[in-house]
């Protein structure tokens, strides 16, 4: 199966920029939307950046932040879940969507960090 990172890293954004516009214009609901639009928009822009590191280093350390962000994302997702703040199917949705590529991140890591030993 062929796939573009970058590609799903947008679509992932415009999912997020989806579910924070719809969430309920209460302080939980703010707060949740504005760490959430950071987080979950900021794979898509720092992976155009990791894919112009100037070494192997800095772009472990470029997809590590990626990463960072994703995994923060999850977790503002689920607490968009547990509170019922928005559209349970489309929130599980971009749950799933965060939750696999916080793997295909894993494992990019992992194999540039074997690549950087070699």
């Amino acid at each position: 199966m062929k796939y573009d990172l970058e590609e799903r890293l947008i679509d992932f954004a415009v999912i997020i920029a989806d579910i924070t516009e719809a969430l309920p214009n209460t302080r939980m609901g703010n707060y949740v939307a504005g760490q959430l639009v950071r987080s979950g928009c900021s794979p898509a822009l720092n992976y155009g950046e990791a894919q112009a590191a100037e070494s192997r280093n800095d772009f472990i350390h470029k997809m590590k932040i990626i990463l960072k962000e994703l995994r923060e994302s999850l977790i503002s997702l689920k607490i968009i879940e547990k509170r019922s703040m928005h559209n349970l199917e489309k929130t599980l949705s971009a749950k799933d969507e965060c939750s696999q590529l916080i793997a295909i991140f894993v494992k990019s890591i992992e194999t540039a960090k074997k690549n950087s030993t070699k």
